[in-house]
């Protein structure tokens, strides 16, 4: 009689344990499909800082590849729509470079309701990055210090395997822009970005010279104005020598540590004559170490990302509407997880905005958080539109 209570009870526990176990796998695959911001924020990215960064990294890239994250079933607000370059967004929020570095996950990106999405940075040739360890987390500061060093599959895989996977039918679809870098040991940096162009000009939705990442040696010296001239009048060139329907628009990326003299060559170098560069993406990570920072790995060496980034970022894309006189699109960048840090961008002169660092703490829900703050206060403004925002804060002159 005793045996056989106690496997009844065994067999009871066994029981019990499947329940819970079952239930608990149904209730996380509900909220992680479903989107639930408080689940992601609180529950779900908590439990995946437990793993390295980088491994999570690559972990968040598979699950979205295989869109094992929340869709968005139902279409953005007219108000949240806005065209620029003469491509149509649905709304203004897309996905910095970085996190899909080789473009395997598109499709899942665009179907969690970003507006567009850019791959990269893509090298000519495969390299390997920087070595590991490359990718801290500040938890404490909402922030990100990379040194990844444009660790990438090279142009013929990207293009290949990945891009080109969106032509075929039933494919979600939506505007992608591919960032270019350069090989770290390349003899020749232009060249490296004049092969980007003629590479990606006809599968792509704009391009994007990226001079700008600290983790290269020597790039961001590109940005200087005898150099970027040169760099960009190639690069124009090769893209002015494509088909007439290949002719993506061209964005330059830079940094938000240069000093006043050099925005100030920046910007007469891009505006330097009509139809020469279509955009500016403002900005790249900063190498500055803010006072504020508590995490252990503030002194980590890398770009800086995340929440201490949004105040000098838009700071820099202000400077920059200013000295190009608000007549190129501006891609606002840096420290973006509210619809408020992006209206602030918006009004600062960004025509569209770019995030990454904020779904390392707030998941996927983030983007859709984002649009619903962002359209809330357009309409409490009184705004019908992004366009009718985008520079607001600059008096007339």
């Amino acid at each position: 009689m005793k045996l056989r209570t106690t496997f009844s009870f065994g067999k009871h526990m066994k029981e019990l344990g499947i329940m819970v176990i079952g239930g608990t796998l149904v209730f996380v695959g509900f909220e992680t499909v479903s989107g639930n911001e408080k689940f992601y924020r609180q529950l779900l990215m908590p439990a995946m800082h437990v793993l390295g960064a980088e491994t999570a990294h690559r972990l968040a890239v598979k699950a979205v590849k295989y869109k094992l994250v929340p869709r968005q079933w139902k279409p953005d607000p007219p108000s949240l729509s806005t065209t620029v370059f003469g491509r149509k967004f649905d709304n203004p929020v897309g996905l910095a470079a970085g996190f899909d570095k080789d473009g395997e996950a598109v499709e899942g990106l665009l179907a969690m309701g970003f507006g567009f999405v850019e791959v990269g940075s893509v090298t000519p040739q495969p390299q390997p990055g920087n070595p590991r360890p490359r990718v801290f987390r500040l938890p404490e500061d909402k922030a990100v210090i990379n040194r990844y060093g444009f660790n990438s599959q090279g142009h013929a895989a990207v293009i290949q395997r990945r891009i080109r996977d969106r032509e075929r039918p039933g494919a979600t679809q939506g505007l992608v822009g591919v960032n270019l870098g350069k090989n770290k040991e390349s003899s020749s940096p232009i060249g490296d970005y004049v092969e980007g162009v003629k590479q990606f000009g006809g599968v792509s939705d704009y391009l994007v010279v990226n001079v700008s990442s600290p983790n290269t040696p020597g790039l961001r010296d590109m940005q200087g104005k005898e150099r970027l001239e040169k760099l960009l009048d190639q690069v124009v060139a090769a893209r002015d020598s494509l088909k007439n329907d290949q002719k993506p628009p061209i964005l330059v990326k830079i940094a938000p540590d240069l000093t006043q003299k050099d925005k100030e060559d920046v910007a007469a170098v891009v505006t330097k004559r009509e139809g020469y560069i279509d955009g500016l993406i403002i900005s790249n990570t900063t190498i500055s170490r803010p006072s504020s920072l508590q995490s252990g790995h503030k002194t980590e060496t890398g770009g800086l990302s995340g929440a201490p980034l949004r105040a000098l970022a838009t700071d820099t894309i202000s400077d920059m509407y200013r000295l190009t006189r608000g007549t190129l699109p501006i891609i606002g960048v840096g420290g973006i997880s509210t619809g408020q840090d992006a209206y602030e961008k918006i009004r600062a002169g960004a025509s569209l905005v770019q995030l990454y660092s904020a779904l390392i703490y707030g998941g996927p829900p983030v983007v859709k958080k984002i649009k619903r703050e962002l359209g809330q206060i357009l309409e409490a403004d009184g705004f019908s539109s992004i366009a009718e925002a985008v520079g607001k804060d600059h008096k007339p002159t």
